[in-house]
């Protein structure tokens, strides 16, 4: 199948390890201009090398998408290197597993807010866009209650939530928003790797919830989302893509 990404332009937050890179990789892949961003300057321009080697136009440096302006400002500079965008992907995560105050605030700014405004600043290309696509990564943490429960099921359900909103909202442009949740994502330097390590009872706890007996990959998630963000996916909106391997039991209705 033809996704009819080749030629398209797309920003992906995150993208410099495990599922984000996977994206940007897979993207990149077939054919898709990609505007990256993470915190650390090295990891970016090394994932940029990556990138370019595909034979496309990668654009990125380091970014705290907690800080609105700087954003803002990532995205209209790729929105300019690229004559428009047409696919924004919110990939980025805090983490924020304890229940303090503080990882409050940083699920908040980083998980939903990094999507809401990184939205809000690609909305004016988007509308231009033939082919215009929101992708949010979501969490199985964010169906259902489990050891992640708190700030970062909160906000990956909050993001289900707005995702959906947005594309009720947007369908008459032809915008399309989704979200994609993964379930366990293992991956060298990774969470699980190191629950792996440093709490091997919840690893093998985790891993034994699983009816396939392993966690997915960063390129089975990444497959989901360059689809699911693809023309291919044109009547597709509005829809949480849940990618676990049977692991979560409720049924979304």
């Amino acid at each position: 199948m033809d996704l009819g990404l080749k030629g398209l332009r797309a920003v992906v937050t995150g993208a410099t390890r495990g599922i984000g890179r996977a994206i940007a990789e897979t993207l990149a892949g077939e054919g898709v201009n990609v505007s990256i961003c993470a915190r650390h300057d090295a990891d970016v321009q090394q994932a940029l090398r990556s990138l370019q080697a595909k034979g496309i136009d990668a654009f990125g440096s380091a970014l705290d998408v907690a800080d609105a302006a700087a954003l803002k400002r990532r995205v209209e500079a790729s929105a300019a290197r690229f004559g428009g965008l047409d696919i924004v992907i919110a990939n980025v995560s805090a983490l924020a597993i304890g229940q303090d105050e503080e990882n409050w605030r940083k699920g908040f700014e980083i998980d939903l807010m990094g999507c809401v405004r990184l939205v809000d600043a690609a909305m004016p290309w988007l509308e231009k866009s033939k082919a215009g696509a929101v992708v949010a990564i979501s969490s199985v943490s964010g169906r259902e209650i489990d050891f992640a429960a708190g700030p970062y099921g909160t906000f990956k359900a909050a993001l289900v939530h707005y995702i959906q909103g947005l594309a009720h909202q947007r369908a008459p442009q032809g915008i399309r928003a989704n979200t994609v949740s993964p379930g366990n994502t293992y991956f060298p330097g990774g969470v699980w790797e190191q629950i792996e390590h440093g709490n091997p009872d919840l690893y093998q706890k985790a891993l034994a919830l699983n009816p396939t007996g392993r966690m997915g990959t960063p390129q089975e998630m990444a497959n989901a989302v360059a689809f699911i963000a693809s023309p291919a996916a044109s009547f597709i909106s509005g829809t949480n893509l849940v990618v676990d391997g049977a692991l979560t039991r409720g049924v979304q209705l």
